[in-house]
């Protein structure tokens, strides 16, 4: 057995890849879509992903004196709603894998009058802080870009408290088999050509669209949480399906 079918694989879109090599893959898509980022998401979800970001911090628990960690955060929109919702005692940083689309994130919000908040650009598999560091822990479209969802899955449950919680926001299946092919349509024919035309980038949205029909679907997801040590787990679809919000919570008392 050669060495390059001894390396892990993991899938970059519909493409497999080395394990290895998928980082930097994401980052270059999202280097190629920084500035645009927050058009594109408005003009492809015809607004409605500030709704299912709203939705998602009000299931979230926070409350004024949590510890909070947004991971894979791009251009701030979570840590905006909930880092209002801190007091003094709070604390809420702001994340991601990508310098640029960090510093963007970490610029809108202190232009927007938000400065409550830390910026890290941290690996969302490799979490730097000790164990037990926060109540809460939010992944808002960003979960599928990971290189090995399960990793990360651990090492996110090593970093929150005993009873913290876990909170996904990510695109899912629709549960109308119509409505699933429409949504399957408008991804690979619409999506990447809005890309090319607003960014000229349609290979960074054509990786978006194939990422979505990659990611574990609701249950598959559920069942990860479960694997990973995590209890009380649960999903609630919004959309019929398109998106979907995973929780879970880490047990007060583990091995």
């Amino acid at each position: 057995m050669n060495k390059e079918t001894q390396k892990s694989k993991t899938h970059f879109g519909f493409q497999q890849i080395a394990s290895e090599n998928k980082s930097t893959k994401v980052k270059e898509v999202f280097d190629n879509v920084v500035e645009g980022y927050d058009l594109m998401n408005d003009l492809l979800s015809f607004g409605i992903h500030r709704i299912w970001k709203r939705i998602a911090v009000e299931m979230s628990g926070i409350r004024p004196g949590s510890f909070v960690l947004d991971l894979a955060g791009g251009t701030g929109d979570m840590v905006k709603l909930m880092a209002p919702k801190l007091n003094k005692e709070g604390m809420i940083i702001l994340s991601d894998i990508n310098k640029k689309m960090l510093s963007l994130g970490r610029d809108k919000l202190l232009d927007s009058g938000i400065n409550n908040f830390n910026a890290l650009q941290i690996d969302a598999q490799l979490l730097p802080f000790k164990e037990g560091s926060f109540d809460l822990i939010s992944i808002a479209f960003g979960l599928r870009n990971v290189e090995d969802i399960k990793k990360c899955l651990i090492s996110i449950f090593q970093s929150l408290k005993p009873e913290g919680k876990l909170l996904v926001l990510e695109f899912s299946q629709p549960s109308n088999e119509i409505i699933r092919e429409l949504y399957d349509l408008y991804s690979f024919e619409i999506i990447p050509k809005l890309g090319e035309i607003v960014l000229s980038s349609e290979e960074s949205y054509q990786y978006l669209a194939e990422s979505i029909r990659m990611h574990p679907k609701q249950d598959k997801l559920k069942n990860l949480f479960e694997e990973c040590g995590f209890k009380d787990c649960e999903y609630e679809n919004l959309t019929n399906g398109v998106v979907a919000i995973h929780t879970g919570k880490k047990p007060k008392s583990y091995e």
